[in-house]
């Protein structure tokens, strides 16, 4: 790919380095036996929205947590259970929908984001984590001073 279609990809690229998935660098055998997680990852002016698919799991399945100050981390461990079948001479015929397995799926934060501020809900299967961005640094104030 050429260098102005590489620049022409900044918001891509940009997200990889500012949202990389920790279980695609260096830290891949610590997520041995682990599934991964598909995310949306929003950028708004204030915050940003993680959207991960956790079908089947209740909120008390996941854990959202954030690590070495700027790690965010999120886990299941794969408890959803197959319907029960009361009735005697009943059996499955097929079964397509697995469990899902251990999960788990960091993202390092960027420096703007509030650590402090994060919320998260689990609504129809999808899982939502709001981290609240840090207001911008004040611009340094230039004064100019007239010498006597």
């Amino acid at each position: 790919m050429s260098r102005v279609a590489d620049a022409m990809n900044f918001p891509e690229n940009m997200e990889k380095f500012m949202f990389p998935s920790r279980s695609q660098d260096s830290h891949e055998s610590e997520n041995k036996g682990f599934g991964s997680i598909p995310a949306d990852i929003l950028d708004t002016p204030k915050e940003f929205i993680f959207y991960i698919d956790v079908p089947g799991l209740s909120k008390s399945d996941i854990q959202v947590a954030v690590e070495d100050e700027n790690t965010l981390v999120i886990r299941s461990g794969g408890k959803r259970k197959r319907e029960e079948v009361e009735e005697e001479g009943c059996k499955y015929i097929r079964l397509e929908r697995k469990p899902p397995q251990k999960l788990m799926r960091k993202f390092r934060l960027p420096e703007n984001a509030n650590v402090s501020a994060i919320t998260a809900r689990c609504e129809n299967g999808v899982l939502t984590v709001v981290v609240e961005k840090l207001p911008p640094p004040p611009k340094p104030k230039t004064v100019e001073v007239a010498i006597a």
